[in-house]
């Protein structure tokens, strides 16, 4: 897929043209950063999967990076984060205010290009996505410093907040390929599986991985008091002081106890459970999409399912 992604990259770089230069520079900064891409990666899979070569793929390719992008500014501004692919935030580099209002400008041009391509079920796709995300950013607000949430209260904030993008995205390649309903459907399905398996891995490698790898701080779900699901099946596995110490850093945002809460986290198995709820949701994606059509296209899409949960960082 690298020439195609080569497409999207240049429509990414003709697209963040302003004329305001600080916009130029926090934009590109943290486009600039890579990332893994996976979001614009699933509308071109599943565009050519379907059968569909037009140009408007890169287009919305690029507009679904562009709307994670802004919701990477926001995230980091509310979590005060200070590390993020390797690199400093753009909130610790710039300040919040610039952050959030560049955040807004990703928005407002994501929409000026989803407009462009002239489809209506395009806009609903979309519209419907960066509600939804917004609503998840609150609920995972409400859950803050909260210990005693459900694990299905936390896999709520994991559909809004980072699978409906997934979602939407490869649900955007059935709609420029002109699908019937069903198709469409299996196809956001896996996107919605394929999502929450990502995420998952991610709140693992919090507690299985290394600052270097990651990018981002280890440690950084406990300082800001999330509740992720090893921390959930650590209390709900662990002993009642195990229970205790896991819910008072949660509380509190306490990261002077880390060692001892990875400790925990691993001795209660805790690691090995999350990875196999992410296998369990990368096993649905892919049977989601058993009815497509062979192709290579289809085989990334089935790749993408075990890299998602196997990777390191």
């Amino acid at each position: 897929m690298a020439p195609e992604m080569a497409q999207v990259d240049a429509v990414i770089q003709r697209r963040l043209a302003s004329e305001v230069v600080l916009i130029n520079q926090i934009s590109h900064y943290i486009v600039s950063a890579g990332g893994k891409r996976i979001r614009p990666m699933l509308v071109l899979l599943f565009s050519r999967a379907l059968g569909f070569e037009g140009p408007e793929r890169f287009e919305l390719a690029a507009t679904v990076e562009f709307i994670h992008t802004a919701t990477l500014l926001h995230d980091d501004v509310v979590d005060e984060s200070a590390l993020r692919r390797g690199r400093q935030t753009a909130n610790a580099l710039f300040g919040n205010a610039a952050s959030v209002l560049v955040g807004d400008f990703l928005y407002s041009r994501a929409f000026q290009m989803m407009v462009s391509v002239d489809r209506m079920r395009v806009l609903e796709v979309l519209a419907d996505a960066t509600n939804v995300i917004a609503e998840g950013e609150v609920l995972q607000l409400l859950n803050m410093h909260e210990p005693d949430i459900t694990v299905e209260d936390y896999l709520r904030v994991i559909r809004y907040k980072t699978a409906k993008l997934f979602e939407a995205s490869a649900r955007l390649g059935a709609v420029l390929a002109g699908t019937p309903e069903a198709v469409e459907e299996a196809c956001a399905s896996y996107g919605r599986a394929l999502g929450t398996a990502f995420q998952l891995v991610d709140d693992l490698l919090d507690y299985e991985g290394a600052t270097a790898e990651l990018g981002k701080n280890v440690g950084d779900d406990l300082r800001e008091g999330k509740p992720t699901l090893p921390l959930l099946y650590a209390m709900s596995h662990g002993t009642p002081e195990q229970r205790e110490l896991i819910r008072h850093a949660i509380q509190h945002g306490e990261v002077e106890r880390l060692p001892d809460i990875v400790e925990i986290v691993r001795s209660t198995g805790a690691l090995e459970a999350t990875r196999a709820a992410a296998r369990e949701e990368a096993r649905k994606a892919s049977t989601h999409i058993s009815s497509l059509p062979p192709s290579e296209f289809k085989e990334g899409l089935l790749q993408l399912c075990v890299q998602a949960v196997e990777r390191k960082t």
